[in-house]
């Protein structure tokens, strides 16, 4: 697996998926600079501990779902995109998205997440 591929893995896996918040700041520390800024519907935040924060709010809200990587990682020099589902273990897709990252020095720079579908409600 390429570098990219890597921390698209980990980006989903060892952050987004990781329920303890331990492991998680390990993960989020080895695979973003100190600078990363992370995109979505809700605005931007600059930063690790912006990321942490949010990151572990959101994964608050997820109890009983995963994210599963909706194919493989694409990828150019410095960037790469992976699409993903969420669902309850086992079952159809409750969201589905994509993550694009920037890379610079080996860690990502810049993360960008897109929902595509949502649930209705």
């Amino acid at each position: 697996m390429s570098d990219i591929a890597t921390l698209l893995h980990a980006n989903l896996f060892d952050v987004f998926n990781e329920p303890d918040e331990q492991r998680r700041a390990e993960a989020i520390a080895r695979t973003y600079s100190d600078d990363v800024e992370w995109t979505d519907d809700e605005g931007v935040v600059t930063g690790r501990e912006a990321l942490t924060v949010k990151a572990t709010a959101l994964r608050g809200t997820l109890t009983g779902m995963e994210f599963t990587a909706a194919g493989p990682a694409h990828e150019l020099a410095g960037f790469g995109y992976l699409a993903w589902h969420l669902a309850p273990p086992g079952a159809d897709a409750v969201v589905s998205g994509f993550d694009v990252i920037l890379t610079k020095d080996g860690l990502i720079s810049a993360l960008y997440t897109v929902v595509t579908t949502s649930p209705q409600g």
